[in-house]
């Protein structure tokens, strides 16, 4: 693949893995949106739904589009885009916390929260204008007859005016989160400082349903575990509301924000093709990008690393988040550069000890190559990471990462994630990102393969 040409047998394998990858879209498909897994995820998630869409493109638009409008139609007043979207068909033990924990729905009802449907308080990375604006491109006559970006423009502005105006907890233009869970990387050693403050609610006081689906040494801790619930359910009590420096856990995330500043660039596409102003949109990203250069960049780590609001220091942990800022197109060419070494050193191995961009520092202090974010390579990141090595030039480092995804996923059964070193299946099979993001590489590669054909090469 590092010519990005294919033989006939790699051609029949492409087509093999781009009908299973399909089948599982088919298969967790619930008439309005995906659920990521089924038996361990059987609602809709915020950024699942936005990779699940990316790749929805190259197989129905039309569904894609409905992926985000039936996401976005649970938006909050304040713009805030609930982290999941409750399935009331699903019994309420199937998932935890379920929908009365978070008391979102109409009989008492937080203050903003959406009528007519169930969803939790907190939210996810912000990727959804760049799955708008990627679906949109798609098929660019229906998204026009169906007006879908019309649809979805005013609140995707308001959702990250959310982040703007009410999570700059740092007060230098970062989006803060309030709990792991937002950062899309839950269980990260990145938050094991920071939660180290917070009181863990007792065991006996909620269950565990993702214990009864998944392996318990894939999972977070009981003792991590307690600790999210008793964040969600303080912030949850105190209605939602977003307490700055109050709050007991506020962490300035490189990851979270570098897609906050990737879908900036998106939205003002979207508003130049809906013919307004796409100027603030483009201010906004270079801010982001100039404060996340500004704070969160450390030039002997080789990466960005996360920041704790409260505190005002950095966290120490190299973790895969301070590696996302690669996706920017107008980050300056020496820290690019400097990502693509810490991605290929020691820390992270890609190319040498690993396939693919382990989550966490292989020579970190709390590695785990199989639990929940402490170690195993995950597809949508590794989907991010070759967009970013590929933005900055590094174009054999991208088809080799893109290779990887593709045969690491077929060979785990499309997992959730797998041990960077060995490829192993970890967390769920059949899991629709890892389905989406196939999808979407292998529709790339067929491009580049027919570009390359038209051209004669």
């Amino acid at each position: 693949m590092a010519d990005r040409r294919t033989t006939g047998g790699a051609e029949l394998r492409q087509e093999e893995l781009g009908r299973q990858a399909a089948q599982i879209l088919e298969a967790n498909w619930q008439g309005a949106s995906t659920v990521p897994s089924p038996a361990l995820y059987p609602h809709q998630w915020s950024w699942d739904s936005a990779f699940i869409a990316i790749g929805l493109r190259h197989l129905s638009p039309r569904r894609a589009q409905q992926e985000l409008e039936t996401l976005l139609e649970a938006q909050w007043a304040d713009g805030r885009i609930p982290h999941i979207v409750f399935n009331p068909a699903v019994p309420l033990g199937a998932y935890f916390p379920s929908p009365d924990f978070w008391r979102s729905s109409t009989a008492g009802r937080a203050v903003g929260a959406p009528e007519g449907v169930e969803t939790s308080g907190i939210v996810q990375p912000p990727v959804h204008a760049l799955a708008a604006w990627l679906v949109h491109e798609s098929d660019r006559e229906l998204s026009r007859r169906r007006r879908f970006l019309e649809h979805v423009w005013p609140r995707l502005a308001a959702w990250h005016d959310y982040l703007a105006d009410c999570r700059g907890f740092g007060g230098a233009g970062l989006a803060a989160v309030v709990h792991p869970w937002e950062s899309g990387m839950d269980n990260s050693p990145c938050w094991d400082e920071p939660l180290g403050r917070v009181e863990p609610a007792p065991a006996g006081s909620f269950r565990r349903a993702d214990l009864e689906c998944g392996d318990g040494a894939d999972r977070p801790t009981d003792l991590d575990y307690g600790r999210y619930v008793r964040l969600a359910a303080q912030y949850r009590d105190g209605g939602y509301r977003d307490a700055g420096r109050d709050h007991p856990f506020a962490v300035e995330d490189p990851g979270f924000n570098a897609l906050l500043a990737l879908s900036e660039h998106a939205l003002a596409e979207i508003a130049t093709e809906l013919g307004r102003d796409a100027e603030p949109h483009r201010s906004r990203a270079r801010r982001l990008t100039a404060a996340l250069v500004r704070l969160l960049w450390d030039e002997d780590a080789g990466l960005f690393l996360c920041r704790d609001v409260r505190t005002g220091t950095p966290v120490p942990d190299r973790s895969v988040t301070g590696l996302l800022p690669l996706v920017l197109p107008d980050l300056p060419g020496d820290i690019a550069g400097a990502l693509v070494r810490t991605m290929t050193g020691p820390n992270f191995g890609l190319g040498k000890d690993t396939d693919l961009v382990p989550s966490y520092d292989l020579c970190g202090r709390a590695f785990d190559a199989g639990r929940y974010w402490r170690g195993p390579a995950w597809f949508n990141v590794n989907w991010l990471l070759e967009r970013g090595l590929r933005q900055h030039g590094a174009t054999g480092r991208a088809d080799a990462l893109e290779e990887a995804v593709l045969t690491a996923a077929g060979a785990s059964g499309f997992a959730e994630y797998v041990d960077p070193r060995t490829g192993e299946a970890r967390g769920a099979t059949g899991f629709s990102w890892t389905a989406a993001v196939v999808v979407d590489l292998l529709a790339r590669v067929r491009e580049a393969d027919g570009a390359r054909v038209a051209a004669g090469v």
